[in-house]
């Protein structure tokens, strides 16, 4: 018989060395499949045996859907800002500094990664937090959210690292993902990020590891601190964390003269714009740590390292329109029409102009010439207008108030810079854009339907909206101009095979304002069904993780609206999947029970407890309510949960008692099940 101990120690020492060689050296030795084969083996023996519980293990990757709250940690050793120039001959001046003080420096060239700063900390070779920069004296415990990436490891490989030491960095979301991420945004309906930096930033503090793990951040290493680290240069600990699994550019060159660091800042300034990654500079630091401990730091930052920031590209352009645009939620959006520029090595026709606010502010006028930057920005934007230029007798241009496609007056709601269309079923644009969002690859993934076809199918009164698709005939179909009886096949194959597409994707397809593909995920796997979703009241919808108040009141405002419901229940006849397909109960113990999970315990992750609620026939709460049947209170248990359990007769649960109410003794054997005691 196969030993589970082992057999969980080999898969997760496999695992870590595919993910160092696809990673660190790019490097794959197994087909993508074959490595989710051994991942689902692995996360499969992990569920049956959660007494080898291993926080480092690679099934981490995917993240956990509990809350993580983050503790504020002092970090052992500060991490001070860098000294910023943005001429070469502040630089220069930094460079005869050094050498006046240590004329046997050399120095290290590096590029300046355009994210958010994390400090690693390793501990006999495994990962054992992360921490943000924070004040630079204390940051936050994002550590569940750093182990969902990838490129981090969590056990090092070689056996020469110190047993206890740090490495600092730079984790960023890469410019291929952040174009998917703001597409998704503009999709439902919410303000895109403005760079991939707030975005890396803005992942890194959810509260929801496995919305982090499904953005797919990435991360370079940059530094080593400790008290004994087994090198004598920058130079050489950063080859060393190679050699132990860490991510290392191979855009750094180590320099001894003036002339090669200057070649460095150019070389590096023309290739930055085809990097897959956002950068903003270049950091010089001096080699030796030796030298970099006799010149010392300020207050701030140290003497030794200095950061040349680039200057954002722009240029000058006249602005020759302004076109306003309506999206699938009903969003207007302007977007300028400019005289052809060559900017960052493409030809820019448009900018975003983002919202009336952004009008206002810049006072914008027709025949301006204004001047457009890309910058951080990947999407071209205009920070400024050239006065001297402006034509006389220009006037404001203001922002339309009717909307541009069927004339409906425009709401704004609180709170927000967007103005709306509220006329979602009679805007063609609206209709067409849920249309064609319900099959897209990620919702319904409906093949041989484009936006073109859709609008085709819109001309024709053949569909007003996404339940019309499953009342199409292949006749009908091919009848129509650029199709024919392949295509008509194809496409009724595709809406046969849509059937089976599970219901968290039925979901997003709806195209509920605000609720994205990771929101969608997790409101089926919390409600499981759309009868259950449907019936649920704003304060219940808020209570679950990643909710809140804004995509709670979406929710009950598209259940509230006839047009909807009307649509949903043809797509029930036409046997869309509108129930989550439910994993084998272990025992209905906790059936009909709803339980709400506080504190750490000894034999359980609160992720392993939430599974089991749900394998026993439990339902997971966020947060302590009227419907709470339990509150499962562990070590540092929250005192307004404790509070607020008392107040509303909440029964409480240790977690030896949970064992005993889903027959678990603490040796993982099953004895019978009892009722907790109540106190």
């Amino acid at each position: 018989m196969t030993n589970p101990q082992k057999e969980i120690e080999q898969l997760r020492a496999q695992l870590n060395e595919y993910n160092r060689r696809y990673y660190q050296e790019n490097d794959p030795v197994i087909s993508d499949r074959q490595f989710d084969e051994l991942m689902h083996r692995l996360q499969e023996l992990e569920r049956q045996y959660p007494q080898y519980d291993d926080p480092n293990s690679p099934t981490r990757r995917v993240g956990s859907d509990l809350t993580n709250r983050f503790e504020s940690v002092r970090h052992r050793y500060p991490m001070m800002s860098l000294s910023n120039t943005y001429s070469l001959e502040e630089l220069r001046e930094f460079y005869d500094r050094v050498t006046a003080e240590a004329p046997e420096a050399d120095f290290v060239c590096e590029l300046k990664f355009d994210g958010t700063a994390i400090s690693l900390t390793y501990e006999h070779g495994r990962l054992l937090r992360a921490v943000t920069r924070g004040d630079g004296a204390v940051g936050d415990d994002v550590t569940a959210n750093v182990r969902t990436i990838r490129s981090v490891p969590l056990v090092l490989s070689g056996d020469d690292y110190p047993d206890y030491f740090e490495m600092r960095g730079e984790i960023y979301m890469p410019r291929a993902e952040f174009d998917r991420l703001n597409a998704e945004k503009e999709e439902i309906g919410e303000s895109p990020f403005a760079n991939p930096r707030n975005a890396a930033a803005g992942t890194l503090k959810l509260q929801n590891s496995s919305v982090v793990a499904a953005r797919r951040l990435d991360c370079f290493l940059y530094a080593m601190a400790g008290d004994r680290l087994p090198c004598a240069s920058h130079w050489e600990a950063l080859n060393k964390a190679r050699e132990w699994g860490f991510r290392i550019s191979d855009h750094m060159r180590r320099c001894r003269t003036w002339e090669e660091i200057e070649t460095f800042i150019r070389e590096t300034d023309a290739l930055r714009e085809g990097l897959p990654y956002a950068t903003d500079g270049a950091v010089v630091k001096v080699n030796g740590y030796d030298i970099q401990k006799r010149l010392g730091a300020t207050a701030k930052a140290p003497r030794w390292a200095v950061a040349y920031k680039f200057k954002a590209e722009e240029a000058l352009t006249e602005l020759l329109s302004v076109e306003f645009s309506v999206g699938r939620t009903g969003a207007v959006t302007p977007v300028a029409n400019l005289t052809p520029v060559l900017l960052a090595g493409t030809v820019v026709k448009r900018a975003s102009l983002h919202n009336a606010d952004q009008i206002a502010l810049l006072d914008l006028r027709i025949g301006d010439h204004v001047y457009v930057e890309k910058g951080g920005e990947i999407i071209p934007k205009i920070t400024g207008v050239e006065l001297s230029m402006r034509p006389e007798g220009s006037r404001p241009l203001e922002f339309v108030r009717t909307c541009p496609q069927c004339g409906a007056a425009l709401e704004r709601y609180e709170g927000e810079a967007a103005w709306y269309c509220p006329n979602s079923s009679g805007c063609t644009p609206q209709i067409v854009g849920r249309i064609v969002h319900f099959i897209s690859r990620k919702a319904m993934n409906i093949e041989g339907i484009g936006e073109e076809t859709v609008g085709l199918f819109f001309e024709q009164g053949l569909v007003r909206d996404a339940a019309d698709l499953y009342d199409l005939s292949p006749e009908r179909i091919a009848a129509l101009p650029r199709l024919g009886a392949k295509s008509a096949a194809n496409i009724m194959a595709s809406l046969e095979r849509s059937r089976t597409v599970p219901f968290a994707r039925v979901l997003y397809a709806l195209g509920i304002r605000f609720v994205g593909e990771a929101t969608a995920k997790i409101l089926a796997s919390h409600f499981k069904s759309l009868d259950a979703l449907r019936a649920a009241s704003e304060e219940e919808l808020a209570q679950v993780e990643e909710v809140g108040g804004v995509i709670a009141r979406s929710v009950r405002e598209y259940f509230a609206d006839p047009v909807n419901l009307r649509i949903i229940d043809r797509l029930r006849a036409a046997g869309l999947q509108f129930e989550a397909e439910e994993t084998a109960r272990l025992s209905d113990s906790l059936a009909s029970l709803s339980i709400v999970i506080s504190g750490t315990f000894e034999r359980h992750s609160r992720d392993e407890l939430k599974q089991l609620i749900e394998l026993h026939g439990g339902r997971n709460l966020a947060a302590v309510s009227g419907n709470a049947d339990y509150l499962l209170a562990g070590a540092g248990v929250g005192p307004a949960k404790l509070a607020k359990a008392t107040k509303l007769g909440v029964r409480l649960l240790t977690e030896e008692e949970f064992e005993r109410m889903i027959g678990e003794r603490r040796d993982g054997k099953p004895e019978e099940a009892v009722q907790p005691t109540l106190f």
